[in-house]
């Protein structure tokens, strides 16, 4: 449980460094931001433990979080396009 409230608290600041990283008009709210990076800090951690760079229980660190919500918002921005 501990794991999952880590992952949510690292996955809100993310959004705002992966929004600040990709350029471009998202135009989404903090709301939508701090939701896209906890989506990311997510996968970030279960591709992760799915590769094994991390164990069972464990959390994905900031880089990877930051490069999973920054791929998130680009399939976000290609999916907005073809919207």
């Amino acid at each position: 449980m501990l794991s999952i409230l880590g992952t949510a608290l690292v996955g809100l600041i993310v959004g705002f460094i992966a929004r600040a990283i990709k350029p471009g008009d998202d135009k989404l709210g903090w709301i939508m931001t701090a939701v896209l990076g906890v989506a990311g800090s997510f996968a970030a951690t279960y591709a992760g433990q799915a590769m094994g760079w991390y164990q069972a229980g464990q959390s994905a660190g900031w880089i990877a979080s930051v490069i999973g919500a920054v791929v998130l918002l680009v399939i976000y921005g290609i999916l907005k396009k073809k919207g």
